[in-house]
């Protein structure tokens, strides 16, 4: 390994350490909320197509879903940068954002592969007595 001035030995990129899981949960986080959001989507579409004809929940859900999409694309980019993803698994990442539900399959499948790994917060031990 070649020493660089200014970084500690086993330095990995822009996001090492804390930044990484930091972009990793976020990823988790906002991969489950697009899922919802998905979901109410769907829910909003067969109010808005089928019998009672209200846009209410197209309305209501259409903004949040889109937000939440575009925060789950640029998250899958910097969690593959982050973990060092190949690129068929952020391929994976990105498309899993289109069919709905899919980002609940990508994050189930990319977790038991171990490329959501974050290391456990320190904790301070507690005084007895």
């Amino acid at each position: 390994m070649v020493a660089v001035p200014g970084r500690e030995p086993g330095w990995r990129g822009y996001y090492a350490g804390p930044m990484r899981d930091k972009v990793t949960r976020l990823f988790v986080v906002v991969a489950i909320a697009e899922a919802i959001s998905w979901a109410g989507l769907l829910i909003g579409m067969a109010f808005k197509y089928g019998p009672p004809s209200n846009e209410l929940g197209v309305r209501v859900f259409g903004p949040i879903h889109g937000a939440l999409f575009l925060a789950y694309c640029v998250l899958a980019l910097l969690t593959a940068r982050a973990q060092r993803w190949r690129l068929l698994p952020t391929g994976l990442a990105l498309a899993s954002g289109v069919p709905p539900l899919a980002t609940l399959a990508f994050k189930r499948w990319a977790g038991r592969r171990g490329m959501l790994n974050v290391d456990a917060p320190a904790r301070e031990p507690t005084p007895v007595g």
